[in-house]
C-alpha cells in the first residue's frame, strides 16, 4: 500500500511506489503520477518505471518520468514547474522517500515570498523543508 502524503489540494508526494499501488492511488483520484526516482537506485527490488507506467495507463492517468539524484537542479525546476503547470491534478510524485520530489515541488515557489507556506505544507506532509527557506 502506498505512504501518499498530502501536501496541498492537488499535489502529494510518496516513498517508492510499486505497479500494485496503482489501483490505489486511481481510486484516490489521482490523474498523474511524477516518477523522480532513477530506475535501479534501489537494486533489484526496486520496482521499475516502465512496470508503473503500464499500469498507470490502464487506469487513465498520465505518467512523466522525471528522474534525478541529489538536489534538483534549475532544470529539473523548472521541468518540474512546467509539469505542475501542464498536468492534470492531483498530481502524485514519488521518490524512494518522497524527500526529493517534495523539494523539487517546494522550490517551483522560490522566490514567490510563500516559504513559510511552503514549509509548513511540508511539515504538513511529515518532510522538514526550513532549510530550503533562503530559496523560498
Amino acid at each position: 500500500m502506498a505512504e501518499i502524503r498530502t501536501v496541498t489540494d492537488s499535489f502529494a508526494v510518496a516513498p517508492q511506489i510499486g505497479p500494485d499501488d496503482v489501483d490505489e492511488i486511481a481510486a484516490a483520484g489521482f490523474k498523474t503520477i511524477i516518477a523522480n526516482r532513477p530506475d535501479g537506485e534501489g537494486g533489484l527490488s526496486q520496482p521499475r518505471m516502465g512496470q508503473i507506467r503500464a499500469r498507470a495507463e490502464q487506469f487513465g492517468l498520465t505518467f512523466v518520468a522525471l528522474p534525478f539524484s541529489g538536489a534538483p537542479t534549475p532544470e529539473i525546476v523548472e521541468r518540474t514547474n512546467q509539469i505542475l503547470s501542464e498536468a492534470e491534478t492531483p498530481i502524485l510524485a514519488y521518490c524512494r522517500t518522497g524527500t526529493r520530489s517534495i523539494t523539487a515541488w517546494a522550490l517551483v515557489h522560490g522566490g514567490q515570498g510563500m516559504a513559510d507556506e511552503i514549509i509548513q505544507a511540508g511539515a504538513g506532509a511529515g518532510y522538514d523543508l526550513s532549510s530550503l527557506r533562503s530559496l523560498l
